[in-house]
């Protein structure tokens, strides 16, 4: 499973699985009970083994007595699942257990289990990104109508889109200090604020100028623009001198960090985006024209981004110019990359503010981990 494919598995999940918890809580008294998640890595006999979301492997004490049910991907109704066996279930399958903690004080003896299985979900995860890709919009968050429920995101430094929500719409929020989607928690329109870069899924209005959201990813993220001043490629690590903030900045690379260098051909296209708005103008609050990169629209940076090549650590040399999109910390160093693109010298000598540069990647960053870029 792609690096892409497994964030966006994450969001489904971290959805699933957070609503379906809340159910199970609702009917299990919880002084006496306790509920892990997680992918079963081996079965024997009565006992399933999970790589628990969170924490050590967890073995699952299957009784007589305990209700396994398999819920239908995609559904988090309880009322929708239906009986299964313990022969029917595999490794691989996603499984929720709710019961008493075992003698040992590691086990769990379940009273009620419920099944996702493998195929389903990575049938259901597959559509997921088809439809992110397909009805997915990203950028920084610009303006906040709280009243209307509206919030109006930048997709570039020159277009924007107002993102309807309801409620019926599902927030999920990153965590503060972590790039991963499984930290990430369920989280509520209040929770957004100006300079969030935010994702949405959901219908777009004949014009192109409004979504209607049934989705919302948003998360407070670090823009960095600068040049590098050391690498360690030993320790995964790099210090920029930021731009932005005219401070060193120490950046941590992890497994989770998505690398990627401009060609030079990509670079002067977006120098030339960034151009298209004078220094100091604000972003448009309404866009103007229709969306998907069409005339009077916005370019494509999902798709086009998402065909950089890779690079890695030990490429870069002191000199080079990034866009980093870190994690907050606070304010604290050394922050972790979420993304980081190199060759970027162009774009950021189109403008002397790099924060405007810098903006141009936030959009590509949640875009990316919601698998809209193209397929590699």
């Amino acid at each position: 499973m792609t690096h892409r494919l497994r964030l966006v598995a994450g969001l489904t999940l971290c959805l699933m699985v957070t609503v379906i918890t809340l159910a199970l809580a609702q009917q299990t008294a919880p002084q006496t009970s306790t509920r892990k998640i997680g992918t079963i890595k081996a079965i024997d006999g009565q006992t399933v083994t999970i790589k628990a979301d969170s924490g050590p492997e967890v073995k699952i004490i299957v009784q007589d007595s305990t209700r396994l049910e398999q819920l239908p991907a995609g559904q988090t109704d309880l009322k929708t699942a239906t009986p299964i066996q313990l022969k029917d279930v595999q490794v691989g399958d996603r499984m929720l257990a709710s019961g008493k903690p075992g003698d040992d004080g590691q086990s769990v003896v379940a009273s009620r289990i419920v099944i996702m299985k493998q195929a389903d979900l990575a049938q259901k995860q597959q559509h997921d990104r088809e439809d992110w890709q397909k009805r997915g919009v990203g950028g920084i968050v610009t303006g906040l109508d709280g009243s209307n429920g509206i919030v109006i995101i930048s997709v570039t430094p020159t277009y924007s889109i107002a993102v309807k929500t309801s409620p019926k719409t599902q927030f999920l929020r990153y965590a503060p200090d972590s790039v991963k989607f499984s930290d990430a928690k369920r989280g509520t329109f209040d929770q957004i604020k100006n300079g969030d870069q935010l994702r949405a899924r959901g219908d777009r209005s004949e014009d192109g100028k409004q979504v209607t959201a049934e989705e919302i990813v948003s998360g407070s993220f670090r823009n960095i623009a600068g040049t590098v001043t050391s690498v360690d490629a030993a320790n995964n690590t790099i210090h920029v001198m930021d731009l932005i903030t005219k401070k060193s900045v120490q950046v941590k690379v992890t497994s989770d960090s998505q690398m990627r260098k401009l060609t030079p051909m990509m670079a002067q296209a977006l120098a030339m985006l960034l151009k298209g708005r004078p220094e100091g103008a604000p972003p448009p609050q309404a866009p103007s024209g229709p969306p998907g990169g069409r005339p009077g629209g916005p370019p494509d940076l999902q798709r086009m981004l998402g065909r950089v090549p890779a690079v890695t650590l030990a490429e870069l040399q002191k000199g080079d110019a990034l866009m980093i999109v870190s994690t907050q910390s606070n304010g604290a160093s050394p922050v972790s990359a979420i993304t980081l693109l190199a060759g970027v010298e162009p774009v950021l000598t189109a403008s002397s503010n790099a924060s405007g540069a810098a903006t141009l990647l936030s959009g590509w960053n949640m875009s990316a981990s919601m698998g809209d870029a193209a397929s590699q």
